[in-house]
């Protein structure tokens, strides 16, 4: 089951579409400050000014609207890290993919609100265990697709040895994001590496990745026991 309420998958007129967005902007604010739990309805309706009949209307459930906030905030960070980083063609140089992905999505370490959503999803993962499942899906388990089908295309083309892309793909995720998020996630806030240290993360995670999977490994013997 998926807290999405029915609407949100509609075209609204443009006045609905303004009430929408102010109860997301309100909604948005109270629950990266003060969390699921203590974020009440009734406040997100005052701060939106409306009322609590026209909040539910558009919202359906608490539940409902933390998920679509949560979803258009990663949504909006994945489709601007696409705009970076173009889906890649087979014929292309895998490791300048890897650094521009890797430098890009980096940038959710930076993000403070976005580690913030992980950190109430974490807190509401007993209570509501699909806010973690969507989470997940639409942050790292999107990127990890993403590479995914990346390496699958330069596995077949011959220019990465990932027979297993999945794999592959969940271990450079991991590469680049969990030191920087697990920093960001229990020291509060974001990250607070300067872009020189990240780029040098990315750097070695690119580089590590690639004497695990680069075509000079390829046809090698096997060591002799």
């Amino acid at each position: 089951m998926r807290y999405i309420h029915p609407m949100t998958t509609q075209t609204l007129p443009p006045r609905v579409q303004r009430t929408r967005n102010k109860i997301m902007a309100a909604a948005t604010e109270l629950f990266l400050s003060k969390g699921f739990v203590e974020t009440r309805m009734e406040e997100i309706a005052s701060m939106a000014k409306v009322s609590k009949q026209t909040l539910y209307v558009h919202a359906g459930t608490k539940e409902a609207l933390f998920l679509e906030m949560a979803e258009r905030m990663i949504a909006n960070a994945v489709a601007n890290q696409r705009n970076v980083t173009a889906e890649p063609q087979s014929s292309e140089d895998p490791r300048a993919f890897l650094l521009a992905h890797a430098k890009e999505q980096l940038r959710a370490a930076h993000n403070a609100n976005l580690m913030q959503i992980r950190r109430v999803a974490i807190a509401e993962a007993s209570r509501f265990p699909e806010f973690g499942k969507a989470v997940f899906e639409l942050g790292p388990g999107s990127a990890i697709t993403r590479l995914e089908r990346a390496f699958a295309k330069w596995h077949m083309a011959g220019r990465l040895n990932t027979p297993d892309p999945r794999r592959a793909a969940e271990t450079f995720n991991w590469l680049i994001m969990g030191g920087p998020t697990s920093e960001a996630m229990l020291k509060g806030g974001a990250s607070t590496k300067t872009p020189e240290v990240a780029d040098a993360h990315v750097a070695e995670c690119v580089r590590v990745f690639w004497a695990a999977y680069g075509i000079a490994h390829r046809d090698q013997p096997q060591a002799e026991s």
